[in-house]
């Protein structure tokens, strides 16, 4: 699971499926970061994937380590890129989503975009290859904010395959996980890179 580590980092490559960090409840305690800590229990959060995300999540191994990865992230000092499989094809071979997002109360945690009182949210995306009736796209999220990149593709009309919370034809599509998955992670002088699984 671990993919690196330093003297200030931890990086694993978290399986779709698995909490970043515990939820409410007993059954929502099995997570990376408890998993991690069973071997290196100094590991702190920086950051978190959805739990039906894959791919490259970093911890710190101190607390000045992770108030210096934490402020690179305020101050969008990193760099994120992820793969995905999206139903239908995006016109056009990349593009620039641009759309404000906020928290859709009545139906927590579900997201939506809200351009009255939404937080300024950006995705830039880029084809990859088309794959019958989808498509494999490059995302690189300018913001960072919860379920943005679901939440943004739902509104180019093209969620990703297996988003059982966005995706309005869920019922009729069937897939294995949601097709989400963090593959690349820059900060810091740090680059590191995850094969996508799907």
């Amino acid at each position: 699971m671990i993919v690196h580590i330093d003297a200030a980092a931890l990086v694993i490559n978290k399986p779709a499926g698995l909490l970043s960090v515990p939820g409410r409840g007993d059954d929502k305690q099995d997570c990376a970061l408890h998993r991690l800590r069973t071997e290196h229990p100094e590991a702190l959060v920086v950051h978190r994937l959805d739990q039906a995300t894959s791919g490259l999540l970093l911890f710190a191994r101190s607390l000045a380590a992770q108030q210096a990865f934490s402020r690179a992230f305020e101050q969008r000092q990193v760099h994120k890129r992820y793969e995905a499989l999206v139903w239908g094809e995006p016109a056009g071979d990349s593009g620039l989503i641009d759309l404000p997002l906020a928290a859709d109360w009545p139906n927590r945690p579900r997201q939506q975009v809200d351009v009255l009182h939404g937080r300024p949210s950006q995705t830039r995306w880029k084809k990859l290859a088309v794959q019958g009736t989808c498509t494999r796209l490059q995302l690189e999220p300018l913001s960072g904010r919860a379920h943005q990149l679901r939440v943004h593709l739902l509104a180019l009309g093209h969620p990703i395959v297996g988003d059982g919370l966005y995706d309005p034809l869920i019922a009729q599509r069937v897939a294995a996980r949601l097709m989400l998955h963090a593959s690349e992670l820059r900060l810091l002088g740090l680059t590191l890179e995850s094969h996508c699984p799907f």
